[in-house]
């Protein structure tokens, strides 16, 4: 049995510092389960957690926050099922998902869907959790609100458009001009960032009453041009940003009565991201939750794991590291 290993910090995205170590068997409490994996995501704050960006990553551990496998030891109703999730401590705090085997709480278990593939179920974490816990702390849409996904081409964007969708509302994305856009995605329209008349468009398509929220997946870029197009007591969720210090138009916040909400997973261990994870099932069980025609994300050996670090940091997304 093999595991990932980072002893320290990599000193940048082009030269991870990862090594491919022996894994025994790990032995588990009584309120534990083993799961033996068989894929695991690779997600930029798996990279970014690999570089020493989150204070409260440890070293050295086994990487790796999302998964998919088989419970092979703990609570006998769950021997043999296939499971999957994602935590905030996993892979980052502990040892993660990037080994042979993970350690989990019992509590944490979930079943993997049969209509989910493996690598759809392993690389749905973080990206679903995040877009969940946004929608929950802000409010769901109801039918008929318009709402901007911003970054709307990006895992997060996909799984929170889906999920507007899913509850009625009126889906405006907004991208990069050079990112394409992905088969399948929940937007009723799509516009692009460098666009001119953007902000002129979007106060076209509502009808020149505004947007109810906004999901922000990438912050300071969008951050002004949501200001300008929420509307009376608008919402403003945030997961990420580029720049740290955004100035903004506080009078406009203040006199708008606007809310920022902000997401950040990593407080959630794998017990708490998994019962936000579970919200998913009956949706995907109903078939009412439409998942977006991804291209299949890359896999990689345990071998091919740097390179997979690299490429993910660089192009974005989430890439798939097979393990069993």
């Amino acid at each position: 049995m093999k595991s990932l290993k980072l002893t320290d910090p990599s000193p940048s995205p082009d030269q991870i510092q990862i090594e491919i170590v022996d894994q025994k068997k790990p032995l588990i409490g009584p309120t534990e389960a083993l799961i033996k994996v068989s894929m695991a995501a690779i997600n930029p704050s798996d990279v970014k957690a690999s570089l020493g960006h989150m204070p409260q990553a440890v070293f050295p551990r086994t990487p790796g926050r999302d998964y998919v496998g088989v419970v092979e030891e703990g609570p006998k109703a769950w021997i043999g099922k296939t499971v999957f999730g994602s935590g905030g401590d996993v892979g980052i705090t502990r040892d993660g998902s990037h080994a042979s085997y993970l350690v989990l709480p019992a509590l944490a278990l979930i079943e993997k869907p049969s209509a989910l593939t493996d690598a759809q179920a392993a690389s749905m974490g973080v990206p679903w959790v995040t877009a969940l816990d946004g929608w929950s702390k802000a409010g769901y849409p109801a039918p008929g609100d318009k709402v901007i996904i911003a970054g709307a081409m990006g895992k997060v964007g996909l799984a929170a458009a889906a999920l507007a969708k899913l509850y009625g509302a009126v889906v405006i994305g907004i991208k990069r001009k050079n990112t394409a856009a992905v088969p399948g995605h929940a937007c009723t329209e799509l516009l692009d960032l460098e666009d001119p008349d953007l902000e002129k468009k979007l106060m076209e398509l509502s009808q020149g009453q505004g947007y109810s929220c906004v999901y922000n997946t990438v912050g300071s870029p969008y951050l002004d041009l949501a200001l300008n197009v929420l509307a009376h007591k608008g919402k403003q969720i945030l997961i990420s940003t580029l720049d740290r210090n955004c100035p903004f138009d506080i009078f406009k916040f203040f006199r708008k009565e606007m809310t920022f909400y902000g997401v950040d997973t990593l407080k959630m261990d794998t017990a708490a991201s998994n019962q936000v994870l579970k919200k998913l099932l009956p949706h995907i069980a109903s078939k009412r939750l439409v998942l977006p025609s991804e291209e299949r994300p890359t896999i990689y050996t345990m071998e091919e794991a740097a390179k997979g670090f690299s490429t993910t940091f660089k192009n974005g997304g989430v890439g798939l590291l097979k393990l069993n």
